[in-house]
């Protein structure tokens, strides 16, 4: 059963333009994602996508980021490549409150936008 869904879509250079702020990479990404990202040459396609997955994470629990930190949606990538979501803090106590024990996690790119679905089951 399908408990929560989110969606997001961010332009690609408006992630690139604060990406060159320390404070905001902080904020935004876990440690193990920036590890991550600087493997990727902090791609901004890629940076951008964790970010609309984040988003779409917190739309699905249903706690925007008010009541959840964006280090609290940590995105992870799976043995196969493919990548999920790990919560920490309030966000994993949001999904256990709401009855939820696995999300899904799609996030693509063009040229311009990432976007990334989540669903709560």
């Amino acid at each position: 059963m399908v408990l929560g869904i989110g969606i997001d879509i961010i332009e690609i250079h408006r992630v690139e333009k604060v990406m060159q702020k320390p404070k905001f990479v902080d904020r935004i990404y876990t440690s193990g994602e920036q590890k991550y990202l600087q493997t990727r040459n902090n791609n901004p396609s890629t940076a951008a996508g964790y970010f609309a997955a984040k988003e779409a994470t917190a739309k699905a629990l249903g706690t925007g980021f008010g009541k959840v930190k964006w280090t609290e949606i940590e995105v992870i990538r799976e043995k196969n490549g493919r990548p999920g979501i790990k919560l920490h803090g309030n966000a994993k106590i949001a999904m256990e409150n709401m009855g939820g024990s696995k999300i899904l996690v799609s996030i693509s790119h063009s040229r311009d936008n990432a976007i990334a679905q989540v669903i709560i089951c």
